[in-house]
């Protein structure tokens, strides 16, 4: 298991991305969807790598980012399993897609300008709208359960396209409304793993994430 893993918003399904071995010696994650308790799992990308991140509110799909022929885009394919499909098409990795909770956007970042940004488009791909553009690096915005706002990871450093562990960050909020920015925690040692999924409760009041412990100090 990698940490590219949630629940559906309705609680009923766990979707994970699984490191298999079997399917190629690295770089080889795949995503499985199973009952909320772990029962009945099953493969629904065959090709890889592929990190899961988003499902749409109905159930009927899911979003992950992909490498395929050398580029890292988003891809959505029915949970059911079928034919994926290529809903990003930027030079630069395009990563942390995931559906806002009545279904109209998807949120995804984005290195396509050079800088990592926020952007969303309507879930046919179309309407990409970039959302964030300042001096940081901003990754995997969550859409909070009333449409109204986002939470999201921001690195004080550009990482050149990359969101690696042991780094200082925050989490930001944005009111999608007025597109304010505010800080909701001090900087953290945090980075690759913080918040890479879904993570609010279903209230909305509050949202889950990692912090680590630098042990060099």
């Amino acid at each position: 298991m990698n940490n590219d893993h949630g629940l559906s918003f309705d609680g009923k399904i766990l979707v994970f991305s699984k490191n298999d071995k079997a399917a190629a010696p690295g770089n080889n994650s795949r995503v499985y969807v199973s009952n909320a308790e772990g029962s009945n799992p099953r493969l629904v990308t065959p090709n890889f790598p592929s990190y899961w991140h988003g499902i749409s509110p109905d159930n009927k799909f899911l979003t992950y980012t992909a490498q395929r022929n050398g580029e890292w885009d988003i891809y959505r394919i029915p949970t059911a399993g079928g034919t994926e499909e290529k809903i990003t098409d930027a030079k630069g990795l395009d990563d942390g897609a995931e559906y806002s909770y009545d279904g109209k956007w998807i949120y995804f970042n984005s290195h396509r300008t050079g800088k990592m940004h926020l952007y969303r488009m309507l879930p046919d791909s179309k309407g990409v709208e970039q959302l964030t553009d300042d001096e940081l690096d901003n990754w995997f915005p969550h859409p909070s359960p009333d449409n109204k706002s986002i939470v999201y990871i921001a690195y004080l450093e550009d990482q050149k396209g990359a969101h690696p562990f042991g780094k200082d960050v925050k989490l930001r909020m944005m009111n999608l409304v007025t597109r304010e920015i505010k800080d909701i925690t001090p900087v953290f040692y945090g980075g690759q793993g913080t918040i890479n999924v879904h993570s609010w409760s279903p209230n909305g009041k509050s949202i889950a994430f990692v912090r680590y412990t630098d042990l060099s100090k």
